[in-house]
């Protein structure tokens, strides 16, 4: 069970309140309350912010700790510092997939929790990203070969930074570095740096402040305009090495047969 699924189911039951009147109070359906507590279904962050007012905690504790009757609540942190998501949806009530071009980049750190700014996004929609919410980001350079500049990288929003992995790409929008597309080499913690390595090995990795950091989003897929190139015609070399490999494989083989 997840984490927000858990501290649901708990601090619902620890008012003493079915799922019904719980739904009737936080002005939801029933059957929503029995998705987020199964883990079928998320909150969206919006909801998420509701449900952390309704349960008078932070919402840092109440996506990132385990409550139970163990644990111990933190002082809530300042209204203006929660992170808020802004979308925008088609006429059938779809998620949208905003597009961030390198132009509107510099105005993203100021307009990426402002849904006017957000609305006026070019935006699309790919059937293929139903769950969760997506946006797209044009990228610059070539620290991230075989992503060129212009190629636009589609991800999904990460509410919870904790579920970063290691080793893996990301979109990280912070106050200093603004928009990049890097790949992460730790975990994410809001009082240490977080390594971001390139793929072209050209470019040193660096470390960012977790506290400088405004959104992070995990890609899902790119868009390019650069089509892949045919395959080279064997070599005399590469035809060698195919057959020394194929000797090699019937040899083990007949070695384990006998």
């Amino acid at each position: 069970m997840s984490i927000i699924s858990q501290n649901i189911k708990f601090l619902r039951k620890k008012k003493g309140i079915t799922q019904q009147q719980f739904a009737d109070e936080v002005g939801i359906k029933r059957s929503l309350v029995g998705a987020y507590e199964e883990e079928r279904a998320e909150p969206k962050y919006e909801l998420l912010k509701q449900l952390a007012i309704y349960f008078d905690i932070s919402i840092d504790d109440f996506i990132n700790e385990t409550i139970n009757e163990k644990w111990t609540p933190k002082p809530k942190g300042n209204p203006a510092n929660l992170r808020v998501l802004s979308i925008s949806v088609d006429k059938e009530d779809n998620e949208n997939i905003e597009m961030v071009p390198l132009k509107a980049s510099a105005g993203y750190l100021n307009g990426y929790a402002d849904p006017e700014y957000v609305a006026k996004l070019p935006k699309f929609y790919l059937p293929m990203f139903k769950q969760g919410t997506y946006r797209a980001f044009e990228i610059k350079g070539d620290s991230m070969l075989p992503i060129v500049s212009g190629d636009i990288i589609i991800a999904e929003y990460l509410e919870n930074w904790a579920d970063v992995k290691p080793g893996e790409t990301y979109v990280v929008i912070s106050k200093d570095d603004g928009v990049v597309y890097k790949r992460i080499g730790n975990k994410f913690k809001d009082n240490k740096k977080l390594k971001l390595i390139s793929d072209n090995p050209v470019y040193e990795p660096y470390e960012i402040n977790g506290e400088d950091v405004l959104e992070i989003w995990k890609a899902k897929g790119y868009i390019s305009t650069q089509l892949p190139q045919p395959t080279p015609e064997p070599t005399m070399e590469s035809l060698t090495n195919m057959m020394a490999q194929m000797q090699r494989s019937i040899s083990n083989l007949q070695q384990s047969n006998n």
